[in-house]
């Protein structure tokens, strides 16, 4: 199973392709200049493959390497970060 997580700017969200089919999604949009991630959605067909963290580490790998820092109101990448404490760096201070 070939993944590729790529931003679409167009669409205001980080896409996953699982061979070249979209399989899922982080929506964003942008409050005051941060970038605020408010969704996150994997085709039903994906669900239970590891496809939702796979889209959520590239994602958020995606961002620390620009030196991006956002805001995450998704309940799924809350939990995400919870597990994964060394995305912390990439979530904005209040």
């Amino acid at each position: 199973m070939s993944l590729l997580v790529e931003e679409n700017p167009a669409r205001r969200r980080f896409e996953i392709l699982v061979d070249d089919a979209l399989a899922g999604f982080v929506g964003y949009r942008v409050e005051s200049g941060t970038m605020v991630l408010v969704h996150t959605e994997v085709d039903q067909r994906f669900e239970g493959k590891g496809v939702g963290s796979a889209l959520a580490r590239g994602t958020l790998d995606q961002l620390r390497d620009r030196g991006e820092r956002v805001r995450i109101t998704c309940p799924f990448l809350l939990s995400y970060l919870e597990r994964h404490p060394e995305y912390t760096s990439v979530v904005a201070g209040d």
